[in-house]
């Protein structure tokens, strides 16, 4: 089973500011709006940049969180993932595609340690599954 990570989300408490940061300092650009957000991509992976307002899915706190929200790994079977992460010791949080062919929407998973991920076999706007080297 092949899995590539091609997406984190970011909590930030202003998304136009950490977009023009990111486009700015590493030359990325938007690929589309998130909700609650912005997509921004390098050509290869995809970053959403979110306002949550400083809560974020499976993080307990007793204060305004902002950073590493979760990741995304693109994988080629979600069935066959899942079974693998479960296998592995993840945990299922939520989420369901609403359909094969046009969601971009991912399953949320906890790892042993609760770090919350996604697993998606439809990718994420701006990220692409298999990097081609140059020459």
């Amino acid at each position: 089973m092949t899995m590539k990570l091609r997406h984190i989300a970011l909590s930030v408490p202003d998304v136009a500011a950490a977009q023009k940061f990111f486009e700015e300092a590493f030359g990325m650009t938007k690929a589309g709006d998130a909700q609650n957000g912005v997509y921004v991509t390098d050509g290869t992976i995809n970053v959403a940049l979110l306002n949550k307002h400083g809560k974020a899915e499976g993080i307990d706190s007793n204060g305004p969180f902002y950073g590493v929200m979760h990741f995304g790994m693109w994988v080629d079977n979600l069935e066959e993932a899942e079974k693998q992460v479960e296998k592995a010791g993840g945990t299922y949080l939520y989420g369901r595609p609403t359909s094969a062919a046009k969601s971009f929407y991912e399953v949320k998973y906890k790892d042993p340690n609760g770090i919350v991920f996604d697993v998606t076999a439809s990718g994420w706007k701006g990220a692409v599954k298999e990097v081609k080297p140059t020459e």
